[in-house]
């Protein structure tokens, strides 16, 4: 059992877009037997990547879902998460690190460190997940692994060192040194599955020796044994491999491999560097919070012996049922097995038991500590914990971003009604970034996501997996209104139907309050409106505030005084006296100059300082306001205030602008007086649809 887990690893591929991460996982399944005919991403062949199954990603070339996968490589068995690049799709990226042990961090030899890189190499660190680096697209025309090695260095702080050298890049890329064993390595076939063995070329070797010093150099701050052999000239391959992979177990250094995926150099090294380099289960400290004890934190052991507990870290809707891929920390779990959620205290019997490749599935009937497997027909969240019963534990859940962009959805018939909640009933559940809800003043669905891209997925998806055609639209902003002078009011409400009647009088003035709340000032003498009566004014007063007689929004920061009144002994009541209240508001709104106020909000923006100016003149543009602009070394952080109905569509103009390396926060500020003439157009929109029989 021991040794099974010594051999297992559980590894995440990420990266910008398009820096070759699925092209990557295609060959790795190739190498290792798991597929037999190598497909390309963007399905020229009309079969696309194998971990690339929905339909969407075969079209676009994009990996929208993580995909999990399993193979085996010189008696180790991996398993293999392949996730988006897009930061649309950055909750994928979360979950896949959550769960795993190691990673493959990605890099395109031209394009090195983007903005991606930057996102996900804080992710691995939030996840304290150590990782080895592959420097792709080495036969493209501008490669440059060096120039990379060195903005690893400098942009993400790694310790990265080289474990190869290139023969030759761009067109001429053949192959790679390898510093460990000082060979020079061909990847011969027409798959690149055959790798010759050669003397290193005498033009290389001067810079073989020079890397291979930097790489002893790195390596021997981890490993005494082989600092002795430097001094004794002793050093072996196995002194080597040793030393680097304390260091990257550690997180303090980073080994840096070369290649070319598409041109199938290079895979087979990563694989051993896997192998040799990343931790299994058991050297992860993983940690769960007791819940019978306080929450106090315990270490959980990669020991199928030990009570069970596993995490469900990602949902699938499928027509068969909800598919619920589970990493396994600890314990074992077997088909037929009882499980319980902690957070409902709900138990479960594992009735199907998978392990995944893509979207096809094998049965198991056995999982154990540090297995990534799935269950069918569980109904839980994404996050849960499951035991055996045995301990009360919960591990922490993922960090959810918060969504940056909103759209409303329309559908287009009943038949589309029906199927569009369905469809957000699913993507909600599978997707924690993905949110939707019912606008309680507009009346509006609105879906809120990570990116414009997120949602056009999602919209699509509605499309064709439900059937639901809708059409979507800039959410309806939430405006207020506001009085901006004193108006008396002087009303009787008068009703005579036969028996007895209904009488009241309210008499007093309406102001604009300092406090923006609305206050209520009873400032009746002598008994004119019986004391019984007072708080039926203050309520009817109320009832008008959520809809303003200007565009028909709640009404903010008003103070009412009611300073005389009239009632009669028989034919007064609360109900006589709220509707007199209505009719004093309605009196008296129109004549204290109403205005519309939109809200505002505090927008913060971080990004390197060579897109500052960009950024201000976008923010500027947007009608926005800059409070303050700090500057921290490379970086600057500017802060503003936006009206939220210039905000729509900022994500992705701010990617524009400065080559994706920027991200905003938004935070709601106050309500401010609208300009006059965007004033004026909403008041005589409002006009129009009233005419029309009713706001839409």
């Amino acid at each position: 059992m021991n040794n099974e887990i010594s051999n297992l690893r559980n590894i995440g591929i990420s990266a910008h877009i398009d820096s070759g991460k699925t092209t990557l996982t295609e060959r790795i399944l190739f190498y290792t037997n798991r597929i037999f005919a190598i497909h390309e991403v963007k399905g020229k062949d009309g079969v696309g990547a194998t971990m690339d199954s929905m339909e969407l990603e075969r079209e676009r070339g994009i990996t929208i879902a993580s995909a999990a996968t399993h193979c085996e490589w010189q008696g180790h068995k991996i398993n293999i998460i392949d996730t988006p690049g897009h930061v649309d799709f950055t909750i994928e990226v979360e979950r896949a690190l959550r769960v795993m042990d190691g990673a493959i961090l990605i890099l395109c030899s031209v394009g090195g460190v983007q903005s991606q890189s930057i996102t996900v190499d804080r992710q691995m660190k939030r996840y304290e997940v150590p990782r080895i680096a592959f420097i792709n697209k080495c036969d493209r025309s501008g490669a440059d692994p060096y120039k990379v090695v060195g903005q690893l260095r400098e942009k993400l702080s790694q310790n990265a060192v080289l474990m190869q050298i290139p023969i030759g890049l761009e067109s001429h890329f053949e192959g790679v040194v390898d510093l460990a064993s000082m060979k020079a390595l061909y990847f011969e076939g027409s798959n690149g599955e055959n790798i010759r063995e050669d003397d290193i070329p005498d033009h290389l070797m001067e810079e073989a020796l020079a890397r291979r010093e930097e790489l002893l150099d790195a390596a021997s701050m981890f490993s005494d044994d082989l600092m002795e052999a430097i001094f004794e000239e002793a050093v072996t391959e196995e002194l080597i491999f040793d030393a680097v992979r304390v260091g990257t177990i550690s997180r303090l250094l980073t080994p840096v491999f070369l290649g070319s995926a598409y041109k199938n150099i290079g895979v087979q090294l990563v694989l051993d560097g896997i192998n040799r380099y990343l931790p299994d289960p058991a050297e992860t400290p993983n940690t769960a919070l007791d819940l019978d004890r306080d929450e106090e934190e315990i270490t959980l052991e990669a020991d199928p012996e030990k009570p069970t507990v596993a995490i469900a870290f990602k949902l699938e809707v499928t027509p068969y049922g909800q598919l619920t891929y589970i990493r396994v920390y600890q314990g074992a779990i077997k088909k037929g097995d009882d499980l319980i959620i902690t957070r409902t205290g709900r138990k479960i019997k594992v009735g199907r038991l998978v392990r995944m490749h893509a979207d096809q599935m094998e049965d198991l009937t056995f999982a154990q500590a540090g297995d990534i497997v799935a269950l069918f027909g569980v109904d839980c969240s994404s996050g849960d914990t499951f035991t055996d019963g045995k301990m009360n534990v919960s591990m922490s859940s993922m960090f959810v971003p918060e969504p940056v962009i909103s759209l409303t959805i329309t559908p287009e018939d009943n038949k589309s009604q029906n199927n569009m909640s369905k469809a957000l009933g699913r993507f909600t559940r599978e997707d924690p970034t993905f949110r939707s809800h019912v606008d309680s003043e507009s009346g509006e669905t609105i879906i809120s996501g990570m990116g414009e891209l997120h949602l056009e997925v999602y919209v699509e998806r509605m499309k064709r997996e439900f059937s639901a055609s809708v059409e979507t639209g800039v959410p309806q902003v939430a405006y207020r209104e506001a009085i901006t002078c004193q108006a008396p009011f002087d009303y009787i409400h008068k009703k005579q139907t036969g028996g007895s009647g209904q009488f009241g009088r309210v008499a007093g003035f309406m102001e604009p309050s300092e406090n923006g709340e609305y206050e209520f000032v009873n400032a009746i003498k002598g008994g004119a409106i019986p004391t019984e009566y007072i708080p039926a004014v203050d309520k009817g007063l109320q009832s008008c505030l959520t809809k303003g007689k200007l565009i028909g929004f709640p009404v903010l920061g008003m103070r009412v005084t009611v300073n005389d009144g009239k009632s009669h002994s028989v034919d007064s009541s609360e109900m006589a006296f709220t509707q007199a209240a209505k009719g004093a508001f309605r009196q008296a709104y129109m004549k204290a100059k109403p205005v519309v106020l939109e809200p505002i909000m505090k927008v913060s923006v971080e990004g390197p300082s060579e897109f500052q100016g960009n950024v201000m003149g976008s923010i500027n543009q947007r009608r926005g306001m800059i409070i303050s602009n700090t500057e921290d070394g490379a970086d600057s952080t500017i802060e503003a205030e936006v009206p939220l109905a210039e905000m729509f569509g900022y994500a992705t103009a701010l990617r524009s602008l400065t080559q994706g390396k920027a991200e905003f926060t938004m935070e709601f500020s106050k309500y401010a007086k609208l300009p006059e003439s965007l004033s004026e157009e909403l008041i005589s929109n409002e006009k129009k649809n009233t005419k029309g029989g009713g706001k839409s």
